[in-house]
């Protein structure tokens, strides 16, 4: 539970800090919204799904012709029902392109809802979905996709958990072995096809999901406390390239620590931690938002001591910590933002306040590995408006799960997105993409593919595709809009 923290307040060393480093920058978005923004997902079709602070509505960020999301513009879509205000909940982009939240520490008048909601992305509807069996509460509770494009939702203040069946829109207890409850935990897909968190109780201790038996395992000592001992918040964690986890901490009177997991050789191993270098300063990462960037690094969120302001933003390179720049409003504390890596390759930035109306993208420096990217291998040379396709290579997914926050929101962007680019005109379409073949990250060379969806309104002619996952887009190959 958050001991330090009312609904929208914020209460007023071993590392290298490199200074300030000018080069990446902030842009503001030319149309800000006109609500109060909260956690944003991106959607298969390429428009960001924005939640409008502790109310039941969504808007809607299309990116212009261009393919630009700062000149991007806003609409209503459907909204969930009236009583549904949640604060602080599980949210996922499912295979199938849908959308699920779950839960919420505040919902409107009253706390730790048990309430819960699917979008159908292509009807613009919604539908409430009933708990887990026995569950009075959801709260702000860990979830996340399975390789498998099931949904795993744990009840946050025990160690319940359950699968999300979509075609009937029920529940499956799974999670046999936990060893605390899921009270303030986050969780992290690892490429050997696991699920990684690290308690937030039985400190420092972490644990791996294991979804071929539905068990869990231990998997070591981060050896460093990441939780803060008066509120058991914690920092997120970012899959990086390297398929190490870097894992940050909240620490109330002191530097946060963080640590780094190695993964095994095999998925029924613990794997092992490095500690990592402390945060600069006095700061911490409690309920924080951090992204991967195209370059690799992690793009952090800091406070300078639990949910205290103003924030300071710094990169990660796997050795040290940099400063960069601040956005335009950084007298926010680490839990009022939210990030989403978008197929640009830049990061959008929210300030999730409840007051605050500033939404910005970070423009990182520095190229992804061309290893990293995706790799087009089967494909149709020729498509229709209208029409449904399927499209085969590798690293669809590709090799992280993007950016993360914790148990109090989940925006995960391992999956592809089709970016078809006239030629002629420069003009940027997203074909909607749906029933990937896995949702599993850094799957190498193994073949997976995804089905697409040619809107009506993408224009003809000679034309080049691209499929891009975490900002990260395939070479281009060239097909016909007919």
């Amino acid at each position: 539970m958050k001991m330090f923290r009312t609904l929208g307040i914020a209460l007023m060393g071993l590392f290298v800090w490199v200074g300030a480093a000018q080069s990446q920058t902030w842009t503001p978005l030319t149309h800000q919204p006109t609500f109060q923004t909260d956690t944003a997902l991106q959607l298969t079709d390429g428009t960001v799904m924005v939640h409008e602070y502790q109310t039941p509505n969504w808007w809607r960020l299309t990116p212009d012709n261009t393919g630009s999301y700062v000149n991007g513009t806003w609409s209503k879509i459907a909204s969930m029902a009236s009583n549904y205000l949640p604060l602080y909940f599980a949210s996922a982009v499912l295979a199938d392109g849908n959308v699920i939240v779950e839960g919420g520490e505040y919902d409107g008048s009253h706390s730790q809802t048990n309430d819960g909601s699917y979008y159908d992305s292509v009807l613009n509807t919604w539908t409430r979905i009933a708990p887990p069996a026995g569950w009075t509460e959801i709260g702000d509770s860990p979830g996340i996709v399975l390789p498998t494009g099931t949904f795993m939702l744990g009840e946050n203040m025990s160690t319940n958990a359950a699968l999300f069946n979509e075609a009937t829109k029920t529940w499956t207890t799974t999670g046999t072995g936990k060893q605390d409850d899921y009270e303030e935990e986050g969780w992290i897909l690892l490429p050997d096809r696991t699920v990684l968190t690290t308690d937030a109780i039985k400190e420092p201790h972490a644990e791996k999901y294991i979804y071929t038996t539905g068990t869990w395992i231990s998997a070591n000592s981060t050896i460093v406390r990441l939780e803060d001992g008066g509120s058991e918040e914690i920092g997120p964690m970012v899959l990086r390239y390297d398929g190490t986890v870097f894992a940050t901490g909240g620490n109330a009177t002191g530097a946060g620590h963080t640590s780094i997991y190695h993964p095994p050789t095999h998925p029924l191993q613990p794997g092992k931690w490095t500690p990592g270098p402390d945060m600069p300063k006095t700061n911490d990462m409690a309920d924080a938002p951090a992204s991967i960037l195209p370059n690799g690094d992690v793009l952090c969120e800091m406070s300078p001591g639990i949910f205290q302001s103003p924030v300071s933003f710094y990169e990660f390179d796997g050795t040290k910590f940099t400063q960069v720049p601040n956005p335009s409003n950084p007298s926010m504390t680490s839990y009022q933002g939210r990030m989403l890596v978008l197929p640009t390759g830049q990061v959008l930035f929210l300030v999730a306040d409840g007051n605050t109306i500033d939404v910005e993208a970070f423009n990182a420096t520095g190229n992804p590995d061309p290893s990293w990217a995706p790799t087009i291998t089967n494909f149709p040379s020729s498509v229709t408006r209208g029409s449904s396709y399927i499209i085969k290579g590798t690293q669809f997914n590709g090799l992280t799960t993007g950016a993360n926050y914790g148990d109090d929101a989940q925006m995960a962007t391992n999956y592809p997105l089709v970016r078809i680019t006239n030629d002629s005109t420069g003009h940027v379409f997203y074909a909607r993409t749906h029933n990937h073949s896995t949702m599993g990250v850094a799957t190498g060379t193994k073949l997976v593919g995804t089905h697409f969806d040619v809107s009506s309104n993408t224009e003809t002619g000679p034309s080049h595709l691209e499929v891009v996952a975490n900002g990260i887009a395939s070479t281009p190959v060239a097909i016909t809009v007919n």
